[in-house]
């Protein structure tokens, strides 16, 4: 009986009645272990936190600016603004997706990734292992069960999930004439939205540059991932506007 309703609240909840219902977001976070940073040496000598305090402090940082672009137009749940209320629901997301290593799309006409056999990505002893390609990629999210999404709607009353999938810190040694190198560094968001009935509807990457002075994960979130949560939020309100324009089967 439960397996059922959720599916009637999926049914109900379809692209055609996204016209008339106000929208909340479930911003979920990346999980510890897709967190891909080359600078973590250099935040360490800034502010002397760790490993772990790096990548937390990015987790959290992450999803509070994401949730901060998002209430401008949607309501939004951070489930990270209490961790230890929405625990349970991180690790049974967590439980019930996977990931595919695809091409990412042309945000100017975008398609929904298809996957392709043999690029999957593959987690072992933490580390994400892919086959190398030239074309770009990113770590796009799959749900493996098919009542998580609609389960997290009748509870929480959220009908669009952003899932962050991986973050990347890069940084690359430039050639500087006489002044030797600098550093390029781009900081890398792979995410997935879902609507309530579990289809995807934006997908990729959204990276900005950042200068090799700024160590610290507090000013690297304000300054810049502000700007990447901006950027996410007009991508899901042109998908959304997308699916409302659609004509009505």
């Amino acid at each position: 009986m439960k397996k059922v309703t959720l599916f009637l609240i999926a049914c109900i909840l379809s692209f055609g009645s996204y016209g008339q219902i106000k929208h909340k977001v479930m911003v979920i976070p990346f999980e510890p272990k897709l967190y891909m940073s080359q600078i973590d040496h250099k935040i360490n000598a800034e502010t002397k936190l760790n490993q772990k305090e790096i990548k937390e402090a990015f987790r959290k940082g992450i999803n509070a600016e994401l949730a901060k672009a998002l209430k401008q137009k949607y309501e939004v749940l951070d489930l990270l603004k209490d961790t230890a209320k929405y625990k349970k629901d991180v690790l049974t997301i967590y439980k019930n997706i996977t990931f595919n290593y695809e091409k990412v799309p042309d945000q100017s006409n975008y398609k929904i990734p298809v996957e392709e056999k043999g690029k999957n990505a593959t987690i072992k002893n933490g580390q994400v292992l892919v086959e190398s390609n030239t074309d770009a990629r990113f770590m796009n999210a799959q749900v493996t069960s098919p009542a998580l999404i609609p389960g997290l709607y009748a509870k929480h009353k959220t009908d669009l999930f952003l899932f962050i999938n991986q973050l990347d810190v890069i940084s690359n040694q430039l050639a500087a004439g006489d002044m030797g190198t600098s550093a390029e560094r781009i900081i890398t968001l792979h995410y997935t939205v879902f609507t309530v009935d579990a289809k995807e509807i934006n997908s990729g990457t959204c990276s900005i540059k950042f200068p090799s002075d700024v160590n610290t994960p507090a000013k690297i979130i304000s300054n810049y991932v502000s700007k990447l949560g901006i950027e996410i939020t007009r991508r899901i309100a042109l998908a959304l506007a997308k699916i409302e324009a659609a004509p009505k089967k």
